[in-house]
């Protein structure tokens, strides 16, 4: 078998193809590339007018979900929607329920302002009036006239009780006394007693007929009082009205659209008057307030407390990265003034949804449920399409405080939730609402075909990082080793990667290496430098593994020939760092029932993948040499040195050949290493990591002797996936190390042990001289043994019998 060309172990780009000299000739992309499926479906989403319609966008992180989707939102927003201020205003009539005013985008911070400067022409003019000569004046004058009239008609009560000798005095306002007069003064109870049984009747007579008299008059008094408080009421809602009639008019008539701004208002003239002290008095607690809560020191009673305010017309499209209950849902602020905790309307507090209302909301899925009561909040708001702001304590019933409760506001709102496909598989599985309200999935992509078309729009998204991240431009070199790179990550020769995170963070070391040499543009010299820094700066584990390999800790050999025993190659990872690494297999055989032991399931290091490769190698063996009769010959597999688990059966092809050469006794080559999988009928499956085995044996051989004649063997449906660094296709180029394609366990076989592995004939047997050959001739010597051995022992029973 022939090794495979240079030409099939890298998949370069063809500079010609490309149209441009740098990025900076390519018009970079509005949209993430590749993501045609996702797209769609956001679209779909987005325009669909009905509820439910939200997105759970499914893909690992890095490959720009969240970019895709402002970017998509940024260009396709249907302007001709309106955004919303929300605002929430004082209920004067039940205080623990404020009411909440819906007005267009803008509006809302024109309302605060406006009253606010009606509040500050107030808190100026109404000292100034009420203290005036004129208010004063007619303020005194109702005083005077219902103290004349209260004066008058207890002044009557008394002249009567004067003429009967009995004395009415005035004690506290509303205490009224009658007592009998002994001259010009009092009786007292020793100068009543004296008097006759008559007199003192006809004393208490008169005072129960005054009594009488006077609490009518006393009745009088409070209507004239309530009166005149009523007439005081008037005189300070006149005043008050001549100071701010006007501009509550013009207010009016400025909001007349909206019946809720208009109705609020009228409420703000008819408080204005039963607050009067507000403006009157110099209240330092409310100053104290104004000043912990970090306001104005304005009445807060009309403040207007803008919510949600939105600049200008366009869309909402909020991103909440800490999604927990407050920061979503909105809370209620508290002031502690003297020891006293103290909140009012002004003090509540929007979420993220709220910000979102009418637009978009995006998220972290695993966040969102990683937060406590935010899920179940969550989909309540989304059933019930309204927003209650509820404090976290009182949704854990921990709280009996008095707090607001607020109007509840319409929601109107598209979430987009990020997440991979494990937590939407679970939602799916767990959660019986979640299909019904994110009824579109987004299926991100993580690869796309490699053309030269896709090439050309990969090269445009190059130029998109370029410019948002604002590095230093490629040249086209650099953008081709970008796309090679890219090839590498997806593991295919004709696939590109989609992991925007990873191309962007290669562009911007690619960059600072670029500047570091004062380079105008990004060489693919840099491109180069730049994957060089990263993978130095994350191999310290390979670099220790590889030391045990030099100084002969770990035991490896890659010259000479041995029986049972054969280099599989495995990739090892440490924190998204991969590598290869050669790994020695032995097998043993021996007399017994056929049994394959695999020591590292035995000892339980061994996966279920692993046990199940080992399985198929006991079907394969079963299959071509104990069809008709029992094997008689035992194995054990295991990796020596191997003190971790083992899982994966991309080595069950090396455990395969380990088998076969001890139970042939042919020697395999140790120069040569293998990675592949074995089907039952001894085809060579695909395996992962195809890159990283092969340099993993490179670098191996250069640890330990490099003769020039090694190389590795990789399934052929593996071929595709090869892109080799560049120092392996150096010493491709040199013939000083081969890749060989096998796709059966025949041309493997070929290939490590230097014989044919036999084709059988019509009666079974394989030729006399091939490795199944001499494996078929040991096994029947043994079944020949066995027969013999049974023969004796049966014709030792029948002489005894």
């Amino acid at each position: 078998m022939k090794a495979l060309p240079l030409q099939r172990l890298y998949k370069a780009c063809v500079l010609k193809e490309f149209p441009f000299r740098t990025t900076r000739q390519l018009e970079p992309l509005a949209e993430i590339v590749g993501q045609n499926r996702a797209q769609e479906a956001v679209r779909f989403a987005l325009a669909m007018p009905h509820g439910g319609y939200n997105v759970y966008a499914v893909g690992r992180n890095g490959l720009g979900k969240r970019t895709m989707m402002l970017r998509y939102l940024e260009h396709h927003v249907d302007t001709r929607q309106q955004a919303h201020d929300w605002c929430y205003v004082a209920n004067f009539e039940e205080p623990r329920i404020p009411k909440v005013l819906k007005l267009p985008a803008g509006r809302g911070n024109q309302l605060r302002q406006d009253m606010e400067k009606l509040m500050a022409r107030l808190m100026k003019m109404v000292p100034q009036t009420f203290d005036s000569d004129n208010f004063l004046e007619r303020a005194s004058q109702l005083k005077e006239d219902f103290a004349e009239r209260q004066e008058k008609e207890l002044g009557k009560v008394a002249d009567q009780a004067r003429r009967k000798n009995i004395n009415l005095t005035v004690t506290t306002p509303g205490g009224y006394r009658l007592v009998a007069m002994n001259g010009d003064e009092p009786h007292t109870a020793e100068t009543f007693e004296a008097l006759s049984e008559a007199k003192r009747n006809q004393f208490e007579r008169e005072i129960d007929k005054l009594e009488k008299k006077l609490r009518q008059a006393v009745r009088k008094v409070a209507d004239w009082e309530q009166e005149y408080a009523e007439q005081q009421h008037a005189l300070n809602q006149e005043t008050l009205e001549g100071i701010s009639g006007h501009q509550i008019d013009e207010l009016t008539a400025r909001y007349g659209e909206f019946e809720d701004v208009v109705s609020f208002l009228e409420a703000v003239r008819q408080d204005l008057a039963d607050n009067l002290d507000i403006f009157l008095e110099e209240n330092d607690e409310q100053a104290a307030i104004a000043y912990a809560s970090l306001d104005k020191k304005l009445p807060r009673r009309y403040q207007i407390n803008v919510l949600v305010h939105q600049k200008n017309n366009e869309m909402p499209v909020v991103v909440e990265d800490n999604p927990t209950y407050h920061n979503l849902f909105g809370y209620v602020e508290n002031v502690t003034f003297k020891g006293t905790v103290f909140t009012d309307f002004s003090l509540v507090r929007p979420g993220s949804l709220h910000r979102a209302n009418g637009g978009y909301l995006l998220m972290d899925a695993i966040k969102v449920l990683e937060q406590p009561f935010v899920w179940d909040g969550l989909k309540r708001a989304l059933r019930s399409k309204s927003m209650q702001i509820n404090s976290l304590e009182r949704e854990m019933t921990l709280s009996g405080t008095i707090s607001l409760e607020p109007e509840p506001i319409p929601l109107d709102v598209k979430i987009v939730l990020f997440g991979d496909r494990e937590t939407w598989m679970l939602l799916q599985e767990y959660d019986s609402e979640f299909s019904e309200l994110f009824r579109v999935t987004a299926d991100f992509e993580n690869e796309m075909v490699r053309t030269p078309d896709s090439q050309l729009l990969y090269s445009k998204f190059i130029a998109s990082l370029v410019k948002e991240k604002n590095l230093l431009h490629c040249d086209r070199r650099a953008v081709a080793r970008v796309i090679e790179h890219s090839a590498r990550m997806a593991e295919h020769q004709d696939r590109l990667s989609l992991h925007a995170a990873d191309i962007a963070n290669l562009l911007r070391e690619s960059d600072y290496w670029a500047r570091q040499e004062n380079a105008s543009l990004i060489s693919a010299e840099h491109v180069e430098q730049a994957l060089t820094s990263a993978q130095y700066r994350s191999s310290r584990i390979r670099d220790q593994l590889y030391d045990s390999l030099r100084d002969g800790t770990t035991l490896i050999s890659t010259s000479g020939k041995t029986v049972g025993q054969v280099n599989a190659l495995s990739v090892m990872s440490t924190g998204g760092f991969e590598f290869g690494m050669a790994n020695r297999v032995t097998a043993t055989t021996y007399y017994g029932g056929g049994d394959i032991i695999d020591i590292e399931r035995d000892v339980k290091l061994g996966g279920n993948i692993h046990s199940k490769g080992v399985m198929i190698l006991s079907a394969w063996l079963a299959a071509r040499f104990a069809v008709t009769d029992p094997m008689h010959l035992s194995a054990s597999i295991t990796f020596e040195q191997n003190y971790g688990e083992v899982d994966g059966d991309s080595a069950s092809l090396a455990e395969l050949c380990a088998l076969l050469s001890s139970l042939s006794g042919v020697p395999i080559r140790q120069d040569l290493a293998l990675t592949g999988s074995v089907n039952q009928f001894g085809q060579i499956q695909p395996i992962g990591g195809a890159n990283e085995k092969v340099e993993g044996f490179f670098k191996t051989c250069q640890l330990t002797e490099f003769t020039g004649t090694q190389g590795v063997l990789v399934p052929s449906t593996n071929v595709q996936n090869l892109m080799l660094d560049a120092e392996v296709l150096q010493a491709v180029r040199e013939r000083r190390f081969s890749i060989y394609s096998v796709s059966t366990v025949e041309e493997a076989v070929a290939l490590l042990m230097g014989k044919q592995a036999g084709e059988p004939d019509k009666k079974g047997q394989y030729p006399k001289h091939s490795v199944y050959g001499l494996i078929q001739q040991r096994l029947d010597g043994m079944r020949e043994h066995e027969r013999q051995e049974h023969a004796a022992a049966s014709a030792s029973s029948d002489s005894k019998q």
